[in-house]
């Protein structure tokens, strides 16, 4: 299309190169303009929903100007013969120095295509509680085009890269539905009272402020338990005992069963109710001393 337009300019006088020139000029500047209003409209939404500064995607939309530009530019020295020569010794060279700058922000450049994932896509949102792979969490304080800002429990931040984000497996313990059901497991010894000590886990529970009734109101009629325990496994030494306990979010949650793991304990041992741990008995056999008799 542009050798066409290139034809078409061959034969005409200066004044119409210069007149196309201008066109081309003030279309690329309008049709910038456009891209920029509809851009600006559309990250203003997502950063309202991201709570974060809308400024921080203004790259993006120069990024797109700049863009425009060149193809604005490339247009020009095409299709006018006289510019021709000069555009490809000016494109041999910024080639190589594109090629350079390509290789150094290709890591950059991941980050922020990731982030754009993040905000089109949503798995997650500023104050959300998450977990990136096995290593960190905590809550998201911040979430740019190039990294995302997490405060740990131990209120230190983490700054993770977008493109890292993008690659792990994400829990999200906020979206949707904040609550929690802990499973708290706990084994007892054989000879000891399962039923005794399920209604133990089940007062402590009960008692606990952070606990939340997640029954409907069937399971109310029914008088079905709010903490549910059940025998899940009968191991070597200890039959494991699974109590569901619920809780309003996941902070609450931890909280919870850091507590009840401590009253439990305390309670088995008022009321005699053993939880094994491994343990070994050595036997030491003395062997009689072997007698010489001499010829």
């Amino acid at each position: 299309m542009i050798e066409t337009l290139g034809a078409l300019l061959k034969n005409l006088g200066i004044g119409y190169k210069l007149l196309f020139i201008i066109i081309t000029i003030i279309s690329g500047f309008l049709i910038s303009k456009l891209i920029q209003f509809f851009m600006t409209r559309m990250l203003k939404k997502a950063s309202d929903k991201l709570h974060v500064d809308p400024t921080n995607y203004s790259f993006l939309k120069n990024a797109v100007s700049f863009l425009i530009f060149i193809i604005m530019m490339i247009v020009i020295f095409y299709s006018i013969p006289e510019l021709k020569s000069v555009g490809l010794s000016l494109m041999a060279s910024a080639g190589i120095f594109a090629a350079i700058l390509g290789f150094a922000s290709q890591q950059a450049f991941s980050n922020i295509i990731s982030g754009i994932f993040i905000v089109i896509f949503k798995p997650f949102h500023v104050g959300d509680f998450i977990k990136i792979g096995e290593l960190h969490h905590g809550t998201v304080e911040d979430i740019t085009l190039r990294h995302t800002v997490i405060n740990n429990p131990e209120n230190r931040r983490i700054i993770i890269p977008n493109s890292v984000i993008s690659s792990e497996t994400i829990l999200n313990s906020s979206i949707t539905d904040p609550k929690i059901c802990t499973f708290l497991e706990i084994g007892i010894g054989y000879h000891s009272n399962i039923d005794k000590a399920i209604q133990i886990i089940q007062t402590l529970a009960l008692n606990h402020p952070n606990i939340y009734d997640n029954r409907s109101e069937e399971d109310k009629k029914e008088n079905k338990d709010q903490v549910g325990v059940r025998v899940v496994n009968l191991g070597d030494s200890s039959i494991t005992l699974r109590a569901y306990i619920w809780a309003e979010d996941s902070g609450k949650a931890f909280v919870m069963k850091c507590d009840l793991l401590k009253s439990i304990k305390e309670q088995f041992d008022r009321d005699g109710i053993e939880i094994p741990f491994p343990h070994q008995t050595v036997y030491l056999r003395q062997e009689e001393p072997i007698k010489i008799t001499q010829v």
